[in-house]
């Protein structure tokens, strides 16, 4: 199934918008979901939209909330997500980072409690648009899906690390990851695709390699695995460290229950390159290094080396060009959430297509 990026975000925020969202809401959080789509990370795309309506349903995710304010220091930002979307609680908690970024030279927001937070990369982009570089710690609050290196079961999520870094002359550096060996999101969609994936992401719920994702997506669960052994581990920890404990927000230390909402907390780092001192330097040595990577001549099966952000960019060309792919499994889902919130399915489908 092949949906354009403009109905398809009119259908979605037909769907979040019945979940009672105001209409900014709805649409922050449609466009959000579509982005993601748009730039290949269908993990973090409309594929949430059931999971986000279970929460809803439960009680674990609250609409048209606004972050609370705990401390205000200029350049410390203490911020409260209040089990909001993370759509719209992110642009608003990382726009106030911002502004008291080009305010005093840089920011560190810490925010605690928010529902997810979606693609972390989407409040770099924002930070980088500012010429802002940044830096985000997040941890994940739903169900410990990550087993640490050296053990056997979940004991925390995919805690993702992303870095904007503006670069003179181009588009940024945009480094945007789970600390996962994949997100598991990317492992939902292939389950609904009926792919296996490549051993050294799963384990199963003996501890053992397994190349089926079902052990990540359905009970009875395995586990997942961080990415570079004990190195994605201790950048894990971090995330948790930072974006669960210091935030407030908390951290994962207790049974899974098979609930819906995903909290996120993130800390965030924002400096403002032009008030650092070192501007002249830093546009010669940004665009000198990745021009000095680039050149690198590509090895056997690649046709050129990238920076982090350049795959994305170029899949969002294709796909605004092409449509977005969404499997069936996927689209029968979203069209289920619509009869829980008492929309109708066709309704749905037919924004989607255009009508």
């Amino acid at each position: 199934m092949v949906f354009q990026k403009l109905p398809l975000t009119r259908a979605i925020e037909a769907v979040v918008a019945a979940g009672g969202s105001d209409a900014r809401e709805a649409k922050l959080v449609a466009e959000n979901l579509v982005m993601a789509n748009l730039l290949g990370h269908d993990s973090h795309g409309i594929g949430m939209v059931p999971r986000y309506i279970g929460a809803l349903l439960e009680g674990g995710l609250a609409p048209n909330r606004e972050p609370a304010t705990r401390l205000d220091l200029g350049t410390l930002l203490v911020l409260d997500g209040q089990a909001g979307y993370g759509q719209s609680i992110g642009h608003r908690a990382t726009g106030m980072a911002i502004e008291r970024a080009k305010r005093h030279g840089s920011c560190i927001l810490l925010l605690g409690n928010a529902h997810h937070l979606g693609r972390i990369g989407h409040w770099a982009e924002m930070a980088v648009a500012e010429g802002l570089v940044s830096l985000h710690f997040v941890n994940v609050l739903s169900y410990a899906r990550v087993a640490p290196f050296g053990g056997s079961d979940g004991r925390f999520g995919t805690n993702p690390f992303c870095a904007g870094i503006p670069i003179p002359g181009e588009p940024p550096f945009m480094l945007d990851m789970a600390t996962s060996a994949v997100a598991q999101g990317k492992l939902r969609v292939a389950h609904n695709k009926g792919e296996k994936v490549p051993l050294g992401r799963v384990i199963d719920d003996k501890g053992n390699p397994t190349d089926d994702p079902r052990w990540a997506v359905v009970q009875p669960f395995g586990s997942m695995l961080c990415f570079g052994e004990h190195k994605g581990y201790g950048l894990a920890a971090a995330c948790e460290l930072l974006g669960g404990a210091l935030t407030g927000g908390g951290t994962w230390h207790y049974p899974n229950t098979p609930r819906s909402k995903v909290l996120n907390g993130m800390m965030s780092i924002l400096i403002d390159a032009a008030r650092a001192g070192t501007s002249a330097a830093f546009a010669r040595e940004a665009r000198a290094y990745v021009d000095w990577v680039r050149a690198s001549p590509p090895a056997p099966g690649f046709d050129r080396v990238r920076i982090a952000g350049e795959p994305e960019r170029e899949t969002r060309a294709q796909r605004e060009r092409d449509g977005i792919p969404v499997d069936e499994s996927t689209w029968n889902e979203i069209r289920a959430s619509a009869i829980k919130l008492r929309l109708s399915p066709d309704r749905v489908e037919a924004l989607a297509r255009g009508g």
